[in-house]
């Protein structure tokens, strides 16, 4: 179980024991370890293994010490199961929806019987929730277009959360005897805000049944969708599903480009290469035999003149290689062929901190600490924005 796991798992029975009316500041108690295991950089399975002292973090009292070892450890919360025996575990979904909250969700559950999602739509469109004491029409209204973009983006991720969610799954991964690279392809390489699935691809020579295998009993995995010989997909129990494949280094190069997209791009990509004679695919890059029709070539026709590393792959279509995150069809190409694709922003061009808080309100760190570890990185400056006291 990683950090997003347990957290979610904490915040989950912090919500319940809200909307059961249970004490304020034993919830309270709840969301802070919520926060603090989001602001950690290492997992907490690595202090649980160590047998650390868990209560050393902020906010992690010896109950909740206690849950966080018992879910390292077995993976389940008994406190949270025996909540759920009295408050429906679906309700926390509804504190999920904007304009609803534990009291309403309590309230909705309580007089209307509604306990999901869709029994809320259900009372919304009968009209039974805007006559209900605390809500009106307006609320309503605002519950109705938080439910349509709850359809909307839940089945999605925010990058932040898969890069903790994949983290592990990675680094166990890359250690499969027969593997010989792992690279993420995929909307969460090309660093989209949101995350639908994760397209992972293994290079090693074919058959690698141990990384296929290794692939399937994750201790994350849920539920296993697919396992073939060189495809296979599952579900983890944050609910992301992950697919893999394993390719042939002589293909990786171009599998990696293809997988990694977007479906624009490469589109693009594919019609500047047809002009040269070429076919490219998730195989490589192909030159077309002459009185062939581009358009029904099979996977390999033709003499294959690169996909062993991406590189190769734009070179051969005449342009240089483009960072994933430009890769969206929106001018790219032809900036790559005249040679001239920007650099991007990274960490080192950072020169300042404007938002600091200091142990004058809520920071951990006194200003004098702030200003070392800025000094040290090589800002040029930094801006304290501390508020009052009375707000922290």
């Amino acid at each position: 179980v990683d950090n997003i796991e347990i957290a979610a798992i904490l915040e989950e029975l912090a919500d319940l024991l809200e909307i059961k009316g249970s004490n304020p500041f034993r919830i309270r108690a709840y969301r802070n370890a919520v926060r603090t295991i989001g602001g950690l950089t290492f997992p907490l399975s690595s202090m649980v293994a160590k047998e650390e002292d868990l209560t050393d973090l902020p906010a992690v009292g010896k109950d909740i010490s206690s849950h966080i070892v018992e879910l390292v450890r077995t993976g389940r919360l008994g406190r949270l199961e025996e909540v759920a025996g009295e408050v429906p575990r679906s309700l926390g979904q509804l504190v999920k929806l904007d304009g609803v909250g534990p009291k309403k969700a309590k309230k909705l559950w309580e007089s209307l019987g509604v306990t999901t999602v869709d029994e809320l739509e259900m009372a919304l469109v009968g009209g039974r929730v805007e006559d209900l004491e605390g809500f009106g029409a307006t609320s309503a209204a605002k519950i109705v277009r938080a439910i349509q973009d709850f359809r909307r983006y839940s089945d999605r991720f925010l990058i932040s959360q898969v890069d903790g969610l994949i983290r592990a799954f990675l680094e166990y991964m890359r250690e499969a005897p027969t593997v010989q690279r792992i690279e993420v392809a995929g909307s969460y390489r090309r660093r989209q805000e949101t995350i639908g699935d994760v397209d992972i691809l293994a290079q090693a020579e074919l058959p690698a049944r141990d990384i296929m295998e290794r692939f399937t009993t994750f201790n994350a995995v849920e539920r296993i969708v697919s396992a073939g010989e060189t495809r296979g997909s599952v579900v983890l129990r944050s609910g992301l599903e992950v697919d893999l494949r394993i390719i042939p280094e002589v293909s990786f190069g171009a599998a990696l480009h293809y997988f990694t997209g977007s479906k624009e791009h490469n589109v693009a990509l594919r019609h500047l290469a047809r002009r040269k004679g070429l076919r490219v695919n998730e195989y490589g890059v192909f030159r077309i035999p002459k009185g062939a029709d581009p358009t029904e070539a099979t996977n390999d026709i033709g003499k294959r003149i690169a996909g062993k590393t991406e590189e190769s792959v734009f070179e051969a279509v005449g342009v240089t290689w483009i960072s994933p995150l430009l890769r969206e069809n929106r001018g790219e190409l032809d900036v790559a062929r005249e040679g001239s694709v920007p650099d991007l922003l990274t960490l080192d061009d950072i020169q300042a901190d404007l938002h600091m808080h200091s142990t004058w309100s809520d920071g951990k760190f006194s200003i004098e600490d702030m200003a070392r570890a800025c000094q040290a990185r090589g800002y040029g400056y930094l801006a304290i924005s501390d508020h009052s006291p009375a707000l922290a």
